[in-house]
Order: structure tokens, then sequence, then C-alpha cells
């Protein structure tokens, strides 16, 4: 038994690890650091309390009877086959109660006294769920399950989600696949062919909605720091709206956006003609992280 704990845990700390591999280097290809870093920690559950299902990798071992030795997988239907014993359902099982079943099923027949059995969980049907959610960490799946129903159980999402979230997927062959879900569509409108089937190993990542800040200087009412979120966005007119307005006497046609290049470092200056976004003349400009607004 002993064993047998040490290395389920070692599989749990496995599938663990390779969850937060993925956020630290960004395997998954489209998260950027920020987002990274906003990312919980994945809280595992108790590998003892996790229940054998459809698909799981199991490992007996009979310390009387090495010929009954074997890895096998679950069937759909919640069984297995051993030599001797025939056919035996074990889903909704744990590895201890597994263990107990099958010695008391060898000890009728099979063995003199009690017989020593060890079950090992090589694989888990479970998903991994981060980020902008209640209650982050790794969900059985038992039966066909939905991705609503994980995110549900995962306490939903919170006010810090970003508009879209990503499912990382290995395949047979080995590669990760990224699906993307906008969840005003599948949340929102009700767009059911989002909401897919999960596999077992599947990562769930909703991002958290970052808030990022521009600043307001000059001739407006309330100059200074004007806080938005990464999703939203944030324009030049919504910026100045954000910092009351512009006083009398400001130069309407003489605004400067300072913004650092993201190449080289060095700061640039953007003229505008605030007078020309005010009358529809010229288009509104989306500001960026860390740009300061100068109105003379």
């Amino acid at each position: 038994m002993a064993s047998m704990q040490e290395r389920d845990s070692k599989s749990s700390r496995g599938f663990f690890g390779l969850c937060l591999y993925l956020m630290i280097f960004s395997c998954f290809g489209v998260i950027s650091p920020p987002d990274i870093l906003a990312l919980q920690e994945i809280q595992s559950l108790p590998v003892n309390d996790y229940r054998i299902g459809a698909k799981d990798l199991i490992e007996i071992k009979v310390f009387e009877l090495p010929e009954l030795n074997q890895t096998v997988r679950v069937a759909e239907d919640g069984s297995i086959t051993m030599s001797l014993l025939g056919k035996i359902e074990v889903a909704g099982l744990t590895a201890q109660e597994l263990e107990m079943r099958l010695a008391s099923l060898l000890e009728k027949t099979f063995t003199k006294g009690a017989a020593h059995v060890t079950v090992f969980i090589r694989e888990f049907q479970k998903v991994a769920v981060i980020g902008a959610v209640g209650r982050p960490g790794m969900y059985e799946l038992v039966g066909p399950t939905t991705l609503l129903m994980v995110i549900a159980q995962a306490g939903g999402l919170t006010a810090q989600a970003m508009t879209d979230l990503f499912i990382y997927r290995q395949g047979e062959d080995g590669k990760q696949t990224r699906i993307v879900i906008r969840l005003e569509d599948l949340i929102m409108k009700g767009n059911q062919d989002l909401n897919i089937l999960l596999q077992p190993k599947d990562v769930i990542a909703v991002p958290l909605d970052l808030t990022q800040n521009v600043f307001v200087y000059g001739e407006v009412r309330n100059p200074g720091a004007i806080p938005f979120l990464t999703s939203k966005k944030i324009t030049l007119l919504q910026a100045i709206a954000q910092a009351g307005g512009t006083t009398e006497w400001a130069k309407k046609s003489g605004v400067v956006i300072k913004r650092k290049d993201k190449k080289t470092g060095k700061e640039m200056k953007i003229p505008v003609n605030l007078k020309n976004i005010i009358s529809g003349r010229l288009a509104d400009i989306i500001l960026e992280e860390g740009d300061v607004v100068i109105v003379p």
C-alpha cells in the first residue's frame, strides 16, 4: 500500500507539474507573460479520493499469485477482465476499495488466508481548470462531461474572466492543440457547438483580465492615472472623459500622446487634434498600456 500511495502521489504531481510547465513556458502559444503570471495555482484533489472511471489505466499486483499481475485499461462499461476472476466491475471504486474487492474474490477460491493486492492508477481521467474561476483545480470526468459542466464544478467564472478561454489538448501524436472558446458566444448566446465534450488531461485556462493604466495630464479636471481592463481597451476620448473632461483653457488642437516604442524603448510623440476626433473627421485613437496624454 505504501508503494502504491507513493506512486499515486508521483502521478498526481506529474500532471500538476505539467500544467505549471505549460503556464510557465508558454506552451499554450497564445497566453502572454502577464496572463501567465495572473493564472492561479492548481489545487490537486487528494489522489486517494479518486474514483476509477472508464478508460483509466490501472496496474494490479497480487503478491500470492504473480501470474495475475497486469496493467489493464477500464472498458467503456466500467469493467476489467482478469484471468481466473473474469469480468469485474470497477467503475466508481477507489484504488483501496478495488484492492479490498479483489482480495475478497481471491480469498474465496484461490488463496489460503488473506490475499495481498496492490492497485495503482497509472492514468487518471481528470481535467485541470486554471485562472479566473471560483475554484481552480483538477476535476474528475464522470461519464460524458461538457465544458460548461466542468466550469460549474469549478465555481463558475469570476468577474475577472477575459472574453476567451482556451482548452489545451494533447493528441495521440503527442502534439499540443489549442481550442479557443469565446465566452460571450458560449454563455450569453448559448452556442451549444462551443459546449464541447472534454477529454482526459485537457487543461481549461481562463485568463484573468488584467488592469492596465494610461495617464492624462494638463488641462483636464482630474489629471492622473486612468485604469482600464485589457479586454476592454480604452480610447483617447474615453480616457479624457474619465479624467473629468477638458478645462476651458485646453488647447484641443495640440494634444500629444507620449508612447514608448516596444522594440527600441524610445519615446514617441503622437500629435492629435482632439477637435477632429470630437467632430468625427478623425477616428478615435486606441491607447496602449503606459501611454501619457498631455492636454496643453
